[in-house]
């Protein structure tokens, strides 16, 4: 019996062939992501029941319900979604990049610019708009990135290069942020830790309508890459063998691993290790081909982000703890595992 189902589109004049492991897992995966949509909708200080809740999707059900659902809690979980499904597959991408399973956008320095961009922000101009703080993250992970590859050219971009500069940008970044901090007034400081730590709270429709045009646009693009990352995954020369231009296609990979996680930390901090635990998680699941890697890889992003704050706002209520807290606490573990399992490699 064949693993795989063929497809063809005459319009965009593309075929290929879908492995039916990888069809069965995104369908659990996006049966398990509507569930905790659910119950991240019932559970809070006001108790809804799950089919109440549906009955609000729906476009049925009682009117106060309704308000509490589609107007403060499906937001926010929306937003957990989405800068889920961003971190994971910019995370993907880059592993994928620089052919190293220990890679993601926290690690490598693209994060710690934004962060630092958005420390700089709050601790320096405590008076602006917080609506401009997305644009100074996005603007701090792009100036990061810039420098990375400008010290990592040398006769072309190297995968190794890359990482030990970026490892480099990545702890200069967190002594900036650390200085600006310790240096700042308590109330600004404070607002900086939360947002270094990652949040979603406070999430609104505008947040969603701010981040849905990134996970439009970027999101397929990224899958679309899929085949070129399958090729790089042979190394540089095989690559540029087949055909590949491998440093173009290197910049255009950093390039969108910077509109991932630069959209998704600009709306929702410095949540960690969903960009390297995701991509390793989804890898178990349907192998190391990048056509089904990266959509599993967002898939189960989104699905880690929202059921972590499901965690951080009930669990401990009436206290509402960031996202990223809980978060780290899946992740490093995970890390440390990781790097037990490559010592020898």
């Amino acid at each position: 019996m064949s693993k795989y189902i063929p497809f063809r589109n005459k319009a965009l004049q593309a075929s290929g062939l879908m492995d039916k492991r990888t069809l069965t897992v995104i369908g659990i995966l996006a049966a398990v992501a509507v569930a905790v949509a659910i119950t991240s909708s019932a559970i809070g200080s006001l108790r809804i029941s799950p089919w109440s809740v549906v009955q609000i999707f729906l476009g049925m059900g009682d009117e106060a319900e309704a308000t509490v659902v589609l107007q403060f809690r499906l937001p926010r979980i929306i937003v957990a979604f989405l800068i889920g499904m961003l971190l994971a597959a910019s995370g993907a991408v880059l592993q994928g990049m620089i052919r190293n399973p220990l890679a993601s956008p926290d690690i490598m320095g693209i994060t710690g610019g934004a962060s630092a961009a958005a420390v700089v922000f709050i601790t320096l101009l405590p008076t602006a708009s917080v609506r401009y703080l997305p644009f100074a993250a996005i603007l701090g992970a792009v100036a990061a990135t810039a420098i990375i590859y400008v010290l990592a050219w040398k006769k072309g971009v190297s995968a190794m290069r890359l990482v030990l500069i970026g490892i480099g940008i990545e702890a200069s970044m967190k002594a900036v942020t650390t200085l600006l901090i310790v240096r700042s007034q308590f109330y600004a400081s404070s607002k900086a830790l939360t947002w270094l730590t990652g949040t979603v709270y406070g999430s609104n429709w505008s947040n969603v309508w701010a981040l849905l045009p990134w996970t439009i646009v970027l999101l397929p693009a990224a899958f679309f890459m899929g085949r070129t990352l399958n090729v790089l995954q042979l190394g540089d020369d095989t690559a540029a063998g087949a055909g590949s231009k491998v440093d173009r296609d290197r910049l255009l990979m950093l390039i969108l691993c910077v509109g991932l996680a630069g959209a998704a930390v600009a709306v929702g901090g410095a949540i960690g290790f969903i960009a390297l635990l995701a991509p390793h998680a989804a890898r178990r699941l349907v192998g190391p081909s990048f056509g089904g890697l990266l959509p599993v890889s967002a898939l189960l992003g989104g699905i880690i982000v929202a059921a972590s704050d499901l965690i951080a706002r009930t669990a401990f209520a009436p206290l509402d703890l960031p996202v990223g807290i809980f978060t780290s606490l899946i992740g490093a573990p995970f890390f440390l595992y990781l790097l037990y399992k490559n010592r020898n490699a």
